[in-house]
């Protein structure tokens, strides 16, 4: 099992120690972090995966995160799978659990100092979750300032989050590589999620739609981002259990909605309510 610990002096202690006997002898002295809430499921092994081929310790953090949940969000109810999450990571060979209480992350008093995701932050999921990503953000840079790993891996599926993780890293000058994972997907191709366990048959079949009409857009992306659209809207909009949130064309650069115009690099995001269960995807498109 890996060793588990939930006080930050403890982890800042356990990894110095560990870095300084690697480089005793000659052994690879790079960390790297996995950020998650628990609830583990494919799609984060994967993340852990790519962590062990990239540095020999492996830090995965266990932490429900009150700050990204709004006022109509219930954070009692996020599932909470921590033995279960142990034994999956014990077959990873993962060096450390980080699973602090939130009173260690956010102990009191505070001045309630936060990190501001900026302008892109009320687009898209920020609409929906005002505050959200301020509150993540808020966590990576924590996690980051007291792990101090050589990189950070993030997970495609949630593409808001990694553009404005990677901007922070950017603006901030934070001395990390963050690298992100493709997006790991049952075989219907619908994302893995954890908020898939609440689809019932019926809703998973549906889901399904969401998938397929990213990759008729990404086909259909050679005739413009108009026609990318329209071959999306032309595979999602039929199935009555799905109701779009937003289906959009960003500029990978700048994450902001492309005109008609544009040519080049792209991504199409999507997120839809499938009963009462929100979920979100994107694929990368290469518009003519």
């Amino acid at each position: 099992m890996p060793e588990v610990i939930g006080t930050i002096d403890e982890l800042r202690n356990r990894v110095g120690e560990t870095r300084d006997s690697a480089a005793m002898v000659g052994g690879d002295t790079r960390v790297v972090l996995v950020p998650t809430m628990g609830a583990l499921h494919e799609g984060h092994l994967a993340l852990i995966r790519r962590a062990r081929q990239l540095g020999d310790i492996v830090v995965v953090s266990i932490f429900v995160n009150p700050l990204q949940f709004g006022v109509n969000e219930d954070l009692d109810r996020y599932p909470r799978t921590f033995a279960a999450d142990l034994q999956a990571l014990a077959a990873e060979d993962v060096t450390f659990v980080f699973a602090p209480s939130a009173h260690e992350m956010y102990p009191e008093p505070s001045n309630g100092t936060r990190v501001t995701a900026g302008p892109i932050a009320s687009l898209l999921e920020g609409a929906s979750r005002p505050g959200h990503f301020d509150g993540m953000l808020t966590v990576v840079a924590k996690l980051l300032n007291i792990v101090t790993p050589d990189t950070a891996v993030f997970g495609q599926k949630d593409a808001q989050q990694v553009f404005l993780a990677q901007s922070m890293v950017t603006d901030l000058n934070v001395r990390v590589a963050i690298d992100v994972v493709p997006t790991v997907r049952e075989a219907s191709g619908l994302a893995l999620s954890s908020r898939n366990r609440n689809l019932n048959e019926a809703q998973l079949h549906a889901a399904a739609a969401l998938y397929a009409g990213l990759t008729s857009a990404q086909s259909a992306a050679a005739g413009g981002s108009v026609a990318a659209l329209a071959a999306a809207h032309a595979l999602i909009d039929p199935q009555p259990l799905v109701k779009l949130d937003y289906l959009v064309v960003v500029h990978p650069h700048t994450f902001l909605p492309v005109g008609a115009e544009h040519v080049g690099p792209a991504r199409m995001l999507v997120a839809a309510l499938v009963g009462g269960t929100r979920l979100i995807d994107n694929v990368s498109l290469d518009v003519a």
